[in-house]
């Protein structure tokens, strides 16, 4: 089971363009180029988040993207399956034909009620964090960000580095040579 591009990207654009939506729209180039994702793979992406009605286009020179809906009101499971983003599992797909048996028919492997549960805790969670809930994240770690950079430097000297002194004694021992 492994969250492929597709879906990663879509969480991270749409994280993108509530953080900057303020008044206008935005632009999947500037998103583009924020968070380094192809634009060609931006404009598949939000095709399908349009379709879902998680984002509206805007036409025009100052056009772009905004969200279709409140922050608060789009959970990143609604993010994943709008791109088609399969989440499961289970090695069939949910089709409970994972056990190859003799008689050529598949049944259930012995495992799969353990990945069927895992879909449905995965999905459960993802439907429960918003992408508001990425925002304050963000704005969260943002502020933590200007707060270490804002704290005073204090160099250490680190031993395998040669001080200045030493730097210069060694210099005038080779001169001597």
């Amino acid at each position: 089971m492994k969250l492929t591009t597709k879906g990663r990207f879509a969480v991270t654009a749409m994280l993108d363009i509530a953080l900057h939506q303020d008044s206008d729209p935005v632009s999947l180039s500037a998103v583009s180029e924020r968070q380094s994702i192809s634009l060609f793979y931006l404009e598949q992406l939000f095709g399908k988040l349009r379709r879902h009605g998680l984002v509206e286009s805007i036409r025009g020179s100052t056009g772009g993207y905004v969200l279709a809906r409140l922050a608060q009101q789009i959970s990143i499971a609604d993010i994943i399956y709008a791109v088609d983003e399969a989440l499961d599992a289970t090695y069939c797909g949910g089709k409970q034909n994972c056990e190859k048996g003799t008689n050529g028919l598949g049944g259930q492997c012995m495992t799969h009620e353990l990945w069927e549960t895992l879909n449905h805790k995965m999905i459960d969670y993802l439907a429960s964090i918003s992408l508001a809930n990425l925002v304050e994240k963000e704005h969260m770690r943002r502020r933590q960000n200007e707060k270490n950079s804002a704290l005073p430097c204090t160099l250490i000297r680190n031993k395998s580095v040669p001080s200045v002194s030493s730097t210069i004694a060694l210099s005038n021992s080779l001169k001597s040579i």
